[in-house]
């Protein structure tokens, strides 16, 4: 095999990582954007420096290496991301503002499709999805940085305690031990969890279908109905955060009164059912994005509706239409994944 042919063969092998890498850089970061840098700056490691890989550990095993002190580096340069509801309590609709916190980093929402590698068991797909939901992600940002490395290493991706502690250069006791209080702080946190959505049941997708006619017809009462009576809505990269059908339906039917008439799109995200929402164009002709909306779902009704509305950032990235006809119509699709 000549020179030009191995190459384009490590390149393959090196590519074929990249999806799963991406997904392990996420979790740890809590970010899309830099989950992707993260795995970019780990691929150029890696190929700078082939020649002293001496294959002790499978490549898998070395790149994750690679990702993860890339990934350590990247956490000491700043603050942790959070979601609202990390850092102050849920506001009641008659003291609710929109106050944007610029000195806050948010946590960033995720197409399934560039973090979730084919599996083909269920039960780990299950695994893996539930590793991604927002909550969970959010729970992983509390942790100091090498316990979220042990914790996702050991428990999402299934390794070894030896083979984590050869990746982190410690010791066995040392990960067991990281391991022990990273589980102790995430119970503390209570991560809620979200019924399994891949792919949806009939009654899951009755129960989006009647989510999609009740906020495109503005029924509240409709909407409530979908609603747990602890749900929460909140909307990054704002701080407002709310909770119960009370607030949530004074919100809407206040300052949220803008969102009547929208249209929803459906896609997904986090591995949670998601929609893009659009409401109708100041020119009349039209729906322009507002909104990433993210559902959590949990017995058998919805309790989380995350909007995030930075939309120049989460469109794209989601592939998904740039605006609407005035019939509900995608005009333009953004590139996307």
């Amino acid at each position: 095999m000549d020179d030009q042919a191995t190459a384009r063969d490590l390149e393959s092998r090196l590519e074929s990582h990249r999806k799963e890498l991406t997904g392990y850089c996420y979790r740890m970061l809590g970010s899309a954007f830099e989950a992707e840098d993260a795995v970019q700056d780990t691929m150029v490691r890696a190929w700078k420096n082939l020649g002293k890989f001496e294959g002790r550990s499978s490549l898998r095993s070395w790149l994750y290496r690679i990702a993860t002190h890339v990934c350590l580096d990247m956490l000491q340069a700043g603050n942790r991301r959070a979601r609202p509801m990390d850092l102050t309590g849920a506001t009641t609709v008659a003291q609710a503002r929109l106050t944007a916190r610029p000195e806050i980093t948010w946590l960033e929402p995720v197409p399934d499709g560039r973090v979730l590698p084919s599996v083909a068991d269920p039960a780990d797909t299950a695994v893996e999805r539930e590793s991604i939901r927002l909550a969970f992600v959010a729970a992983l940002q509390r942790l100091p940085a090498k316990q979220r490395a042990v914790l996702i290493l050991r428990e999402v991706l299934a390794w070894k305690a030896a083979e984590v502690a050869e990746l982190l250069g410690t010791s066995v006791a040392s990960v067991n031990s990281a391991l022990q209080r990273a589980r102790a702080s995430l119970a503390e946190y209570q991560a809620s969890g979200s019924d399994a959505a891949d792919p949806l049941d009939e009654e899951q997708r009755k129960l989006l279908e009647r989510y999609v006619a009740a906020f495109e017809g503005y029924d509240m009462r409709a909407l409530t109905a979908l609603l747990r009576e602890d749900a929460t809505m909140s909307m990054p990269p704002y701080d407002l955060w709310l909770r119960g059908h009370d607030d949530i339906v004074g919100w809407m039917l206040g300052a949220g009164e803008a969102c009547r008439g929208s249209k929803l799109v459906p896609t997904v995200a986090n591995g949670s059912p998601a929609f893009a929402q659009y409401r109708r164009g100041r020119d009349g002709k039209g729906y322009t994005p507002w909104a990433l909306i993210v559902l959590e779902v949990a017995d058998g009704r919805i309790g989380a509706m995350d909007f995030f509305l930075d939309t120049r950032r989460w469109f794209p990235l989601f592939g998904l239409p740039e605006r609407l006809s005035a019939e509900g119509v995608p005009e333009r699709l953004t590139a996307g994944c």
